[in-house]
């Protein structure tokens, strides 16, 4: 498989790289990035810092609820983070984000205006899109009786043990109340309880063996779990290890999402970081990154020409269905929303919930 030793390969880079930590010395022009692993080809930092001089410093962090965790406790010092539309809607309403200098990042204007102008930065202040893409679940083909189309598979006791949750309390409750028939940005506190009883009661029933992050891969590439409730992208790059794996957007809608590339209002190196944003934001890099990582682009030019450059690449056609997995067609999207940035009391009952739950 294409991907297959270059996925080992980054994984062992991003944990060095992440162990170097956020300084500095001297005068030297540093720019300190946070996103999710497994989330961008490690040649383009390389690739940058030839090109610029310039030093990246990249960790990780699990989740957005992580990633703001780390903001609020100042265990970060971070310049660029790559959160998600809601988390971003939060971080602007805290004042925790710095307004972008646009001229400094041309390539802002080969995104997409379909990912402009969203409700998490309705007026283009913050923000530079970096990827899009559903959520949905994945299962092993030869471990479930019949292929899977409901959010009910991450509730059923006859998967018991073989269920994966995803940790994060968003998602997981998200899962709920799609399942429930409700909307997943609700503020309605019944509904929310009821989606918390629906997951704690599948928790306690043992159908979940774990709530995980990026434990998913080796759990699903290895079969030792059967169903898991995860990121399109992401089953593409399992899929490369484990061909019995299926993914699916749930007949009940899902969550598409938006993940953008955002600079701290106290960070250090606001130059530094705008040159990055404008690299990443380029046509060649977002191709370079729909390759490595599986999501896709909200760069127009390279999400229509990716197939042609998977061929032209690996000297094979790239296979349709996969695309339409990373990029979901709009009959998907529409199934689909956004999630929105809840108000502070519909915050706190989900992290009272959540740390109820146990997890």
């Amino acid at each position: 498989m294409k991907k297959t030793l270059a996925l080992a390969l980054a994984m062992m880079m991003v944990a060095a790289m992440t162990l170097t930590g956020c300084g500095s010395s001297g005068d030297e022009r540093v720019v300190n990035v946070c996103s999710w692993g497994e989330y961008i080809d490690e040649n383009l930092i390389y690739q940058f810092e030839e090109e610029t001089g310039i030093k990246v410093n990249y960790q990780t962090a699990e989740s957005n609820e992580a990633l703001y965790s780390l903001l609020k406790t100042g265990a970060g010092d971070y310049d660029v983070i790559v959160p998600s539309d809601y988390m971003i809607a939060r971080l602007i309403d805290e004042d925790m984000l710095a307004e972008l200098n646009y001229d400094n990042i041309p390539n802002y204007a080969l995104i997409d205006d379909r990912y402009k102008g969203l409700s998490f930065d309705p007026e283009n202040k913050y923000t530079v899109p970096y990827t899009w893409g559903t959520l949905g679940i994945i299962y092993n083909t030869t471990m479930v009786d019949e292929p899977i189309t409901s959010w009910d598979a991450m509730f059923d006791e006859k998967y018991a043990g073989n269920v994966l949750m995803i940790r994060n309390s968003r998602d997981a409750l998200a899962a709920a109340l799609l399942d429930l028939g409700y909307d997943l940005n609700t503020t309605d506190e019944s509904q929310i309880r009821e989606a918390y009883d629906l997951l704690a009661s599948a928790k306690e029933k043992g159908v979940y063996q774990a709530f995980v992050m990026d434990e998913v891969f080796q759990k699903m590439e290895g079969g030792n779990a059967a169903i898991a409730m995860y990121y399109a992208g992401d089953y593409l790059t399992m899929l490369e290890n484990n061909p019995d794996l299926a993914y699916v957007v749930p007949e009940e809608g899902s969550n598409w999402f938006v993940d953008a590339m955002c600079v701290l209002k106290d960070a250090q190196h606001k130059e530094e970081a705008e040159e990055w944003i404008n690299f990443i934001a380029s046509t060649q890099s977002n191709l370079a990154n729909m390759d490595y990582i599986w999501y896709a682009s909200p760069n127009k030019e390279a999400l229509e020409t990716y197939p042609e450059y998977y061929e032209e690449t690996y000297g094979e056609p790239l296979n349709m269905g996969l695309y339409e997995i990373m990029a979901a067609p709009q009959d998907v999207l529409d199934r689909c929303t956004l999630y929105e940035n809840l108000p502070a009391e519909t915050l706190t009952l989900y992290n009272d919930l959540w740390t109820q739950l146990g997890i």
